[in-house]
């Protein structure tokens, strides 16, 4: 078997280049393109007070001239140098504000020329709207003033938006702390011309360092020295009337956080010696408070290079971590600690303690709870009510307690489940604002509130509940009756008695509205139009069906614009793998046949516009119960899951089975390339930005936590590279060549490729520039869908011809 594998790796190795086309970027036919190259609606987000809603408009895509700008890859980061920002931040080019209860939106006066807009951030008050615009050369402080409709720039300083978190208010909303370029920056040295002083030598000192394969690392001095230089900032703060002042000197400055009450700032502060194992986010760093003054007060945590976790994915570092500041108190610090010394396979009652430090930090840290798994969030209310959230990845587990911070009463667990099971999902608090500015429980009369999606086994019905917090029943408030539309609960305003939700169907666009719960009268906020009309008719159904073994699976069933009855059309079948650790759970609907049907970038859905029956998202649960890992069984129950989807379609007498393709994208291509290997079932096959040989990944991937020498048959079973020999399926390959997500290197594809191709498969390899795991720009979105389409035509729609 091992000797097959090295058989395979020798001759991927040993092939001479791939044979290339010359060929430009393409467009796709005319009815897809009419799906692809629409004009956005607006984002939208709306103030606390519910008053004044944002309108943020962008561009679908980017341009590959975008992407094409200098872009250094360091440290798990992609910077450009030029500007000092994300090389890849999403840009908005207009802004506008609507009056709550008007139809008309407002122009903003005083944007800047060519607006490049980011890193919005609401002043605690939400009078302001704080964001950033970047020019050519460098990236601007500017603000909204919500109420003149009037923005203005802040600062003619430069700042640095390379660590993120580069604007936050203080508490007053009067002033700003800023990033900047540091005064004493270096000029960057040029990697590709630098000559290097002598060999790059990592060591290892015995300890284990079970790391999964990142991207973006860095690789020598060189990068070492451009991250340093790229991720120091000085802080300033600036206030409203353009004054600037220097706040802490340079440094590289990660996250920063406000106190509520302003008098205390939290800052991470990034350190030497940096690591080529992992991102920037396990370097050493601390965790600093400053007084509002900019004075040292107390370093809450020293963090060391995490390089050598122990193994499993509920393992976490020693020492206060998830550190966040109590949002009813004004300066009191919360956080987390392990009590089983951050490793799964140790035996305890309770894997965290949640500990305070009140201001001014000098004193000992109090108990607030112990917790049996991990701590992650938690919502308060007061002093004697707050809730904390666990979860516990190995049982799918999450809790939620109930705790008085003062200690009077007794902690108890209000909700124990899987949270993978979506039907008992009781869902996320309400909170509204404090004296601070912050959100805190939302309690009336002794209840507390909750918004929840409503998945039920007859549908999806999202809900308002009321949860009396002394008897913990629960009432349910609201719940949304639409059979023939989806309404989406967003939030819920105690002092109105009103709930903001967005309505959608099929065919028509998402919107707004108020829903009064006095009279249950609706009140539209918005009033977007469906660009996607020319498929606005076609017939969407949520199907149900059974796998062989029993196991209820679903999927979002689209018929092609042009259907007859009792016409068989070709069929794609689209879908992504999901572990689950119960059948009860992965059986589970939670798809609903009103949502708007919108063909994003790398939807499947546009070909119903050429002849074919979509079977979208599928389900393809992987299901390991008790002491079985899913993956112990992921082929044939991979193969299951496919067979009962076209078995479903064929039975309906809508589809030629003959004439079958299978996609996915990441996990899903993993998934496409196993399926044509191990089944006859399908004619072609679309795999986008996989990866395909599990030992390139050796610490774990996806949801499996045991590292190849725990299971190496699990790895070698899995990966469609070690059987390429079995390949007669026609595969279309497409993979970006920045891809930049764990795992899936560029490499994957190029060397699944040339063992197909030296094994005499029938297969293709496109390689997109400049694109990540995700592509953005229009070039490239189109030319993939006009792939993807010739791909179809030739051996899905027109086998055999």
């Amino acid at each position: 078997m091992f000797k097959r594998w090295i058989y395979l790796l020798l001759i991927a190795m040993a092939l001479p280049s791939m044979a290339q086309e010359a060929l430009q970027y393409q467009k796709p036919s005319k009815e897809i393109l009419e799906l692809v190259d629409v004009k956005r609606a607006p984002a939208t987000f709306i103030d606390d007070a519910q008053e004044n809603m944002i309108l943020l408009f962008r561009d679908s895509y980017k341009s590959i001239e975008e992407l094409s700008k200098q872009e250094l890859r360091l440290a798990g980061l992609r910077i450009d140098p030029k500007t000092n920002i994300g090389s890849r931040v999403t840009y908005y080019n207009d802004l506008k504000i609507q009056r709550v209860g008007s139809e008309d939106a407002l122009n903003v006066k005083g944007l800047p020329k060519n607006p490049r807009l980011a890193n919005f951030r609401w002043s605690p008050n939400q009078k302001y709207l704080a964001f950033t615009h970047t020019t050519s050369a460098q990236v601007e402080l500017w603000v909204l003033d919500v109420k003149k409709v009037k923005a203005m720039r802040l600062s003619k300083k430069a700042l640095n938006a390379n660590m993120g978190d580069v604007i936050n208010w203080h508490a007053d909303s009067k002033s700003l702390l800023v990033k900047t370029i540091p005064s004493d920056k270096k000029a960057l040295i040029d990697s590709s011309s630098a000559v290097p002083t002598g060999p790059t030598i990592s060591v290892s000192d015995g300890k284990k360092a079970q790391n999964r394969t990142y991207q973006d690392l860095l690789k020598n001095k060189t990068d070492e020295f451009n991250f340093e230089q790229l991720a120091r900032s000085e802080i300033y703060t600036v206030s409203l009337k353009k004054k600037a002042k220097a706040w802490l000197p340079a440094g590289m400055y990660g996250n920063v956080s406000v106190s509520p009450a302003g008098d205390y700032v939290m800052v991470q502060e990034f350190q030497r010696p940096f690591s080529y194992l992992v991102p920037y986010s396990r370097f050493p760093h601390k965790i600093n408070l400053y007084s509002r003054g900019g004075k040292l007060a107390h370093t809450a945590v020293d963090v060391p290079l995490i390089e050598d976790l122990p193994q499993g994915f509920m393992a976490v570092r020693e020492g206060p971590r998830r550190l966040q500041w109590r949002n009813d108190q004004p300066n009191i610090l919360v956080y987390a600690e392990a009590l089983d010394g951050g490793d799964p396979e140790k035996e305890v009652s309770h894997r965290d303690q949640v500990m305070q430090l009140a201001a001014p930090f000098n004193g000992s840290a109090s108990l607030l709870l112990k917790v049996e798994d991990r701590f992650y969030r938690a919502v308060w209310k007061d002093d004697k009510t707050a809730l904390a959230m666990t979860y516990w990845w190995n049982t799918r587990n999450t809790k939620t307690y109930l705790f008085s911070p003062d200690q009077s009463t007794p902690a108890k667990v209000i909700s124990d489940r899987n949270y993978q099971d979506r039907y008992s999902d009781p869902g996320s608090f309400v909170t509204t604002k404090n004296q601070y500015f912050r959100g805190v429980l939302a309690v009336d009369n002794g209840n507390a509130f909750l918004l929840g999606d409503g998945f039920t086994p007859k549908g999806q019905f999202p809900f308002l509940d009321k949860l009396n917090l002394a008897s913990l029943e629960t009432e349910r408030v609201y719940q949304s009756e639409y059979t023939d539309k989806y309404e989406d609960v967003r939030d819920y305003n105690l002092e109105n008695d009103r709930l903001l939700v967005r309505i959608e169907s099929k065919s028509d666009y998402p919107n707004y509205y108020f829903r009064s719960l006095k009279d249950n009268k609706l009140t539209a906020l918005t009033d977007f139009a469906n660009p996607f009309i020319s498929i606005a008719n076609v017939k969407k159904e949520v199907i149900t069906y059974k796998r062989d073994d029993g196991l209820d699976l679903t999927g979002t069933m689209y018929l092609p614009t042009d259907y007859v009855e009792g016409k068989k059309y070709p069929m794609i079948l689209w879908a992504y793998p999901e572990e689950f650790k119960d059948k009860s759970s992965a059986g589970q609907n939670t798809q609903n046949p009103n949502n708007f049907i919108y063909p994003w970038y790398g939807s499947p859905i546009y070909w119903v516009t050429k002849g074919y029956v979509v079977l979208d998202d599928a389900s393809f649960p992987i299901v390991g119960e008790g002491d079985e890992e899913p993956n112990d069984t992921f082929r044939p129950q991979l193969i299951a899951n496919a067979k009962a989807a076209i078995d479903a379609l064929d039975e309906r007498g809508l589809i030629d089975r003959e004439r079958v393709a299978v996609g996915g994208h990441s996990y899903g291509a993993f998934m496409v390339a196993n399926l044509l290997s191990h089944s006859d079932l399908f004619a072609a096959g679309i795999a986008r930005s996989g990866a395909y040989n599990r030992t390139l990944t050796p610490f774990g991937f996806q949801s499996e936590e045991r590292h190849y020498w725990d299971a190496p048959e699990v790895y070698y079973t899995m990966s469609p590279f070690m059987h390429a020999e079995k390949m007669k399926t026609p595969l279309l390959l497409i993979h970006g060549e920045a891809d930049n997500n764990s795992g899936t290197y560029p490499m994957q594809s190029e060397r699944y490729f040339n063992a197909l191709k030296g094994l005499g498969a029938i297969t293709r390899l496109v390689m997109l520039p400049k694109e990540s795991h995700g592509y953005r720009a229009k070039e490239s979105v189109l030319h993939t869908i006009w792939e993807q389409d010739q791909w179809l035509e030739k051996y899905v729609k027109n086998k055999g011809q």
